[in-house]
Formats: structure tokens, C-alpha cells, sequence
């Protein structure tokens, strides 16, 4: 009987190894399958976020000769700060030892991507033509990717390739098959606009971990509501308010819930599931987006050579949202 107990004895630790071997190969193998769904995650949220801004090209034109830029710009903020409130007071308020300890990147995050950023569109719409804004604003992924490659990610030959079929498809479709550029004084507005919302999207991997979206979201669009403030008081001096009609304001509260509050909330996650090179790949289906809102809402009928560029467009961001 002793013999039968030591043997037992000496069986159960090397079941134990067993059992935790067999575990850890179990957590190995379903591992790729929690990444892989992470991935299909952030592509979507991506997708989501590049929608609607696409619907805030149609806004935003409806408001151009009502509404100044700036002030355009300044009540988004406003709106968007009041709509995401709610759900990000509770924690802005724990974590405000978090925000003060960081406040110089945030500033920094909200002077890209909040003042700067949709300012520039705003401005540069004056002055040249939505064709050259979508084809300057292809440059954006492209060094969305750049920042990303200086910090370390490897990007790939499929990734980068992808990326370049997409900006290819990018330049017929805005272009009318044509990649020349006559460059105007818009286009050095929106070049600097494309420029902006690349750094804000490659800010965005540094974001202290430990600092929560919410919080980050509802502070940047406090910080950008205050910085837009002094242009703000100096538009209204200068060129008057604007009269808010039923159209005005529904405008202002799509680019401001829809287009800042949901819109930022699921691009800036996306960029840290899936980083900013592979959420500027996705980011290439705009033109298509805007297309496919023109033909619904402005009658637009697009062509054999639109459809071509779109699958180009498609083919790159399909290869490129890829690992």
C-alpha cells in the first residue's frame, strides 16, 4: 500500500505539469483568434469614424455660405463637449490628477486634431475645389504611415503596397483619372489640414495607457473649444454672427455629435487596436463614402471610371487592414 501511495504521490505533480501544459497550449492556440477579432474590431470602428466624417463634407458645405469657418469650427466643439458630457464626466473628474500630470501632450493631441485640424478644412473650402481636397487628403495615410514606420512598426510589403494601390485609386477618383495638381492657396490650407490630422493620429499611440478615452476625448474637446475661443470672439467681431435656422442647426449638431463625439471617440480607438498606419489604409474609402452619399442625397451618377477607382480603393484597403 505504501508503495501504491508513492507512486500516486509522485504521479500528481507531473499530472499538475500536464494539466497547466495543456492550458497554457489551449490559451496559445485560441491567442490568434482574440487578435484576429481585435483587428476586425478596429478595422470597423475605423469604417465607422470615416463614414461619418464623410456625411460632414455634405454639412459642412451646406454651411459654407451661412456659417463663417471659425465659428463653424467653434460651436462643433461646443456640441460635441455637451454630447459626450454624459458619459465622460464621471471619469474626466477621477482621472483629473491624470489630465493635469499630462496636459501638455493632450494640449498638443487637441491642437492637431481639434483646432487645427477641421480649421484648416474649413478654410482651405474657400479657396479651392472639393476634388483637390479629397486628393490632398490622400497624403494623410500615407504619412499616418510614415510616423508610424519612424516609431518602429513594421509595415510590410502587403501593407505597403495596399497603401499605395488605395492612394493610387484615390488620385484617379478625385482626379478624374488624372493625378496632375494645380496647386491654389486652398490647397496649401488643406495640404496643411492633411498634415495635422496625421500628427493627431500618430499622437494618438502615445496616449498614456493609463489615462481612459473618455476622460482624453471629453478634455480635448474642452482644450479645443477654449484655444478656438480667441478667433472665435475675433470672427464674430469681424464678420458678424449667423442666423440659426432649423437647417443651420442640424447641421451643426450632426458635425457636432455625430462627426466630433462619435466620430473621434471610434477613430481614436481604432488607432490604438490597430495603429495609425492601418486606420489611414481604411480612411481611404472617404472619397468612395462621399461618392456613395452623393448619389443618394445630390442625385451624383457615378460612372465606369468612378467604379474603377473604387475598386482600386477597396482592393488597397482590403490588403492593407490585413496583418
Amino acid at each position: 500500500m505504501a508503495v501504491i501511495d508513492r507512486a500516486g504521490a509522485g504521479t500528481q505533480p507531473q499530472q499538475t505539469q500536464q494539466t497547466q501544459q495543456t492550458q497554457t497550449q489551449a490559451r496559445t492556440r485560441r491567442a490568434p483568434g482574440k487578435k484576429g477579432a481585435g483587428v476586425g474590431v478596429g478595422v470597423l470602428l475605423a469604417l465607422l469614424a470615416t463614414v461619418v466624417w464623410s456625411g460632414s463634407f455634405v454639412a459642412t458645405r451646406g454651411m459654407a455660405d451661412s456659417v463663417p469657418p471659425v465659428q463653424a469650427v467653434f460651436w462643433r466643439w461646443v456640441i460635441a463637449a455637451v454630447a459626450v458630457s454624459p458619459f465622460a464626466a464621471r471619469q474626466a473628474w477621477r482621472q483629473r490628477a491624470l489630465i493635469r500630470r499630462h496636459l501638455g501632450y493632450t494640449a498638443l493631441a487637441t491642437l492637431f486634431g481639434v483646432a487645427l485640424y477641421n480649421t484648416l478644412v474649413h478654410q482651405a473650402g474657400l479657396t479651392t475645389s472639393a476634388s483637390n481636397m479629397g486628393m490632398i487628403m490622400a497624403a494623410s495615410p500615407v504619412v499616418m504611415a510614415l510616423y508610424s514606420r519612424v516609431g518602429g512598426e513594421r509595415l510590410g510589403a502587403r501593407r505597403t503596397f495596399g497603401m499605395l494601390l488605395a492612394a493610387l485609386g484615390v488620385l484617379l477618383l478625385v482626379g478624374h483619372g488624372s493625378p496632375g495638381l494645380d496647386f491654389a492657396a486652398g490647397d496649401l490650407w488643406m495640404l496643411a489640414a492633411a498634415l495635422s490630422f496625421a500628427t493627431y493620429s500618430a499622437l494618438l499611440r502615445r496616449k498614456p495607457a493609463e489615462l481612459g478615452g473618455l476622460a482624453f476625448l471629453l478634455s480635448t474637446f474642452v482644450l479645443g473649444t477654449l484655444m478656438l475661443a480667441p478667433a472665435y470672439a475675433v470672427s464674430v467681431t469681424v464678420q458678424g454672427g449667423f442666423a440659426l435656422t432649423p437647417g443651420t442647426g442640424g447641421m451643426l449638431l450632426y458635425v457636432g455629435v455625430m462627426s466630433s463625439a462619435v466620430a473621434f471617440f471610434a477613430w481614436n480607438k481604432a488607432v490604438s487596436v490597430i495603429g495609425a498606419a492601418r486606420a489611414g489604409v481604411v480612411y481611404y474609402l472617404q472619397p468612395v463614402c462621399v461618392a456613395g452619399l452623393g448619389l443618394l442625397l445630390l442625385g451624383e451618377r457615378t460612372g465606369p471610371a468612378e467604379l474603377g477607382c473604387m475598386a482600386l480603393i477597396l482592393a488597397g484597403v482590403s490588403l492593407g487592414a490585413r496583418r
